[in-house]
């Protein structure tokens, strides 16, 4: 199966997710997988893992993310720490999935970082590591990370550091997406400073347009 066709067929996996047509989803993603191409069986462990068009299969999503993380693949990396780290249908082991992200981190997932980052700051063994904690949060923020941004913004506040806060939290304006715009609206809500008060509208402005577009969709059928 040429890598073009594997391209469409997970596209219209996504677009049929975004429609909420999961059978559909799982059908391209398992019609993807046959390729045995790492994306493919990463989206088809996904849809096991989330339970899309399918019964939710945590062992044979684990399968999927092994076999996609063999061929290379830094987001199976990042679903199998994922579920190490949450304990979710498998026993919680910190030091597992410290060791998947790490591996999705040198395969370019900024947002392993941050995970790391999230670990060493509550989650070691041998106590919490805020140095550490803060160096992961820089690093994925640096790599375009919505959520690393958001983390610096709050090692940033703790300090009494309002205007650097300020910075990282316009930094993610760009990176984010709906469910991030919606908690950092919630972690400015109340704050007096002026710059809090333009980055809130910006933010509520940005899920004032997504709304729209949503609407539009909706309309389109």
């Amino acid at each position: 199966m040429g890598g073009d066709t594997v391209d469409i067929q997970l596209m219209l996996g996504q677009i049929s997710l975004d429609r909420g047509d999961f059978s559909r989803a799982f059908d391209m993603f398992m019609i993807a997988a046959q390729s045995g191409q790492p994306r493919a069986l990463n989206m088809l462990g996904r849809a096991y893992e989330r339970g899309w068009g399918v019964e939710r299969n945590v062992a044979r999503a684990l399968d999927y993310f092994a076999a996609a993380a063999q061929g290379g693949d830094g987001w199976a990396e990042f679903n199998m720490a994922d579920l190490y780290l949450a304990g979710e249908g498998v026993p919680r082991h910190v030091g597992r999935a410290y060791a998947h992200y790490q591996r999705a981190a040198r395969r370019g997932v900024a947002k392993a970082l941050n995970m790391l980052g999230l670990i060493h700051e509550k989650d070691l063994p041998q106590g919490p590591d805020p140095d550490g904690a803060r160096l992961f949060f820089e690093a994925a923020a640096q790599g375009g990370d919505c959520w690393a941004c958001l983390n610096m913004g709050r090692l940033c506040l703790d300090a009494k550091d309002p205007a650097a806060a300020a910075r990282w939290f316009r930094r993610s304006l760009p990176l984010g997406f709906d469910q991030y715009w919606l908690v950092l609206e919630q972690v400015l809500v109340g704050r007096g400073d002026a710059e809090f008060a333009h980055i809130l509208a910006e933010t509520r402005h940005r899920l004032q347009a997504r709304e729209g577009v949503a609407a539009q969709q909706d309309l389109a059928g």
